[in-house]
């Protein structure tokens, strides 16, 4: 496979980073308008005895949904765990192999926590489900934005492991391990280093 035929799905991956870092964005003032409204919620309480009423609800919603969402960005960014303690120590190519197989499981997880997640959400719309709360939610609408992150987190690692494999088949095991190998902790330095970097210009403007 050539350079040029590469093209196509390098820019696939690059525009799924950006949704997906738009994404996470959107997740984080989600999760934020959420502590704020039941921060709102306990100061009411505390002050004039009176409770806004499913605080806690919209919030576990929003936490579900805001963490779907950046599954994707997360595994694009390689800040997924991995127990590195014999890893680091293993030959170039055979720790290259085992972060292909590391995102094969993990893509096969995914796709498993969709299809029950949707599922799960499906159910809820033939059977008109609502939360037992005083909201009375109609569960599917937080389940189907829950099961929508899921599966842009299957499909962005679908992207990767195409790549990926490429990779593999062609021996380029510098982009195999750009793409889904464990970072490094010069590359973790250097990142923070950036953007403690990025901070100190922004407070001297």
């Amino acid at each position: 496979m050539t350079s040029s035929s590469l093209i196509p799905l390098a820019r696939l991956l690059a525009a799924a980073g950006r949704l997906s870092r738009t994404a996470v964005w959107c997740g984080g003032a989600l999760t934020l308008a959420s502590v704020l409204l039941i921060t709102y919620d306990v100061i009411m309480r505390r002050l004039f005895s009176i409770t806004v009423g499913g605080a806690d609800e919209l919030s576990s919603y929003a936490f579900a949904i805001s963490i779907s969402w950046a599954l994707a960005f997360t595994a694009l960014e390689r800040a997924n765990v991995r127990v590195d303690v014999i890893y680091q120590y293993l030959p170039v190519r055979l720790s290259a192999l085992l972060d292909w197989i590391a995102l094969v499981s993990l893509g096969v997880f995914s796709v498993y926590l969709t299809y029950y997640a949707y599922d799960v959400a499906m159910t809820s719309w033939l059977n008109n489900s609502a939360a037992n709360t005083p909201l009375a939610t109609p569960l599917w609408v937080p389940q189907s934005l829950w099961v929508l992150g899921l599966a842009w987190f299957s499909m962005v690692l679908a992207l990767m492991l195409i790549r990926a494999s490429v990779a593999l088949v062609t021996g380029d095991i510098a982009t195999l391990k750009q793409l889904c190998g464990v970072r490094s902790a010069q590359e973790e330095a250097q990142e923070e280093a950036a953007t403690g970097e990025r901070l100190v210009r922004e407070a001297s403007a």
